[in-house]
């Protein structure tokens, strides 16, 4: 069978187009994740527990 004789769906708009939240959320994630790890690297190299570091950020994200 000759390639133009094959048909390939279109998909229409609405089912490819993502919202802003479903393509900035990923990203968000990851940085959200990558600067929880840089604060307990920090504040355990400063001498503070894991337990310590753990309160003092989200007691940080209260504000």
């Amino acid at each position: 069978m000759p390639m133009s004789a094959i048909r390939q769906p279109v998909t229409p708009p609405h089912e490819h187009i993502l919202t802003v939240q479903e393509a900035l959320e990923p990203l968000f994630l990851k940085l959200e994740t990558e600067v929880d790890v840089q604060l307990m690297d920090a504040a355990i190299a400063a001498g503070w527990s894991p337990d310590e570091a753990i309160n003092a950020i989200d007691e940080l994200r209260k504000h």
